[in-house]
């Protein structure tokens, strides 16, 4: 495991960190928006909604999921579905990309795997076009694994509690904070853990306009209580990354 230590980050004792996951929860419970695939357990259901969710608005996107599960109810029959089918459905979301991985990944499916959507993080990690957050998002919703799903919302969230003196926008640092969060997720509910964090990351913890005095955490975060919430997460712009590289 990564000695977060060594990046300057100190994590709570065992009963802080408990305490956080329950006052985080609760808030979940009392304020979780009610879309479609919340409503799910299917990991298929999960994965549609994630690659759609991907680089589109969640509003735009809850159209197109309900469609798309008509069209294409069961992995088989994404894993046949002739391409004119398929990219129509997809029409209006762009990133083609996207569905034509889904379908590869339904292929593989049906497959390597005898048809069923595999069960653990290793699986589903090697299914085309799924990533890290897109594994640690199915497998802790779907399927109750202790698995982080780490994307931007919760990179930014966790800057904020621990003073994350770390660039969030440099792929490599990414590895800080999904040692975080393997720490902090909770063991019982995993996927509401992650659902949680993303939800207060993209709204009262969002990138502009932060509303830090409604946080259900806000007793927990360093930089709420230091008066720092301005300086993170840090997220330098390339430009000004690449000058200050080459500053002698």
């Amino acid at each position: 495991m990564l000695d977060l230590k060594e990046y300057g980050i100190v994590m709570w004792p065992e009963e802080k960190i408990i305490s956080f996951r329950e006052k985080l929860l609760t808030w979940y419970d009392e304020n979780k928006r009610d879309l479609p695939w919340r409503r799910s357990k299917n990991p298929y259901h999960i994965w549609v909604s994630e690659i759609m969710l991907q680089q589109t608005r969640v509003d735009t996107v809850i159209p197109y999921y309900e469609r798309f599960l008509e069209w294409f109810p069961t992995v088989e029959s994404l894993a046949t579905a002739p391409e004119e089918r398929l990219l129509k459905a997809w029409e209006g979301l762009g990133y083609y990309s996207r569905v034509r991985n889904m379908q590869a990944a339904a292929q593989q499916i049906m497959t390597d795997f005898g048809g069923q959507f595999p069960n653990t993080y290793e699986g589903i990690s090697s299914l085309k076009g799924i990533g890290p957050y897109t594994a640690g998002a199915i497998s802790s919703i779907a399927f109750n694994l202790p698995e982080p799903a780490v994307d931007g919302n919760v990179m930014r969230v966790l800057a904020r509690l621990f003073e994350v003196n770390h660039d969030i926008g440099i792929p490599s640092n990414r590895k800080i904070f999904q040692a975080m969060m393997e720490i902090l997720i909770d063991p019982e509910r995993p996927g509401d853990f992650n659902q949680a964090l993303m939800d207060l990351g993209s709204d009262i913890e969002a990138p502009v306009n932060p509303r830090p005095e409604e946080s259900p955490i806000k007793d927990f975060s360093a930089a709420y209580q230091n008066g720092t919430m301005n300086r993170y997460p840090i997220k330098l712009q390339r430009k000004s990354l690449f000058l200050f590289i080459l500053k002698p």
